[in-house]
């Protein structure tokens, strides 16, 4: 198998990088990275990698913040920018491709991208939350949970069960609160960054993903 077309990325307030199969897609996922991290993350380049592989494009994206700024944690008061994020990367992928586009990110990236699914459910085909931040380590009491119900998109929750941003009891309560039809992939053992490589998350998430989201996988190049 050849391997996908990988490019950078730049088009009217997105930034990152575009990973495209051979021959027509079978989606296309907008994805983001975390609070402390960037689109270069090592789990975003591994999902986009496989992904793409399989007949996925994906875009991985820096949301404003990391735009401004080329580390630092994100300021509460400026998280609508990083919802715009998200919203720019799906227009750009919707301006080139007509299959089904799902949204997505890891920790605080996925949570933006929760809300911004819970204020329009016609933004995307599906939801894909990488270590959801239910709450803040240790406070359980500050759930991330008010918008849940708004979602209506099906949404699948990927996290590792010694996540402390959330327990799989918590995240389980969680996905029951989505809208929409939801679905949780435990991955045993792994932390908040989920250990990619050792836990084969890209490609794990991919097999739940094409089954959750019905996607075309019999298109897909490595099928061919």
């Amino acid at each position: 198998m050849s391997e996908p077309e990988h490019r950078e990325f730049a088009d009217d307030g997105v930034s990152g990088h575009l990973h495209s199969p051979h021959g027509e897609p079978i989606a296309a996922l907008a994805l983001t990275h975390g609070a402390g991290g960037n689109c270069s993350a090592r789990l975003l380049v591994d999902i986009a990698q496989l992904w793409a592989e399989r007949g996925v494009t994906v875009l991985r994206f820096d949301l404003a913040f990391r735009q401004a700024k080329p580390s630092g944690p994100p300021h509460p008061s400026k998280a609508a920018g990083d919802r715009d994020s998200v919203r720019a990367a799906v227009q750009a992928l919707r301006a080139r491709f007509t299959v089904p586009i799902l949204i997505g990110g890891h920790s605080y990236g996925g949570r933006q991208a929760s809300m911004v699914a819970a204020e329009d459910d016609d933004i995307a085909a599906g939801l894909v939350l990488l270590s959801y931040p239910l709450h803040p380590p240790g406070k359980p009491e500050k759930a991330r949970t008010a918008h849940l119900p708004d979602i209506a998109m099906p949404t699948l929750f990927v996290s590792g069960t010694k996540d402390p941003f959330g327990t799989p009891t918590e995240l389980g309560n969680a996905v029951g609160m989505v809208g929409g039809a939801s679905r949780f992939e435990q991955i045993v053992g792994a932390g908040h960054d989920l250990s990619a490589a050792k836990h084969r998350v890209a490609e794990r998430a991919f097999v739940v993903s094409s089954e959750f989201f019905e996607l075309a996988t019999s298109n897909s190049p490595e099928n061919h």
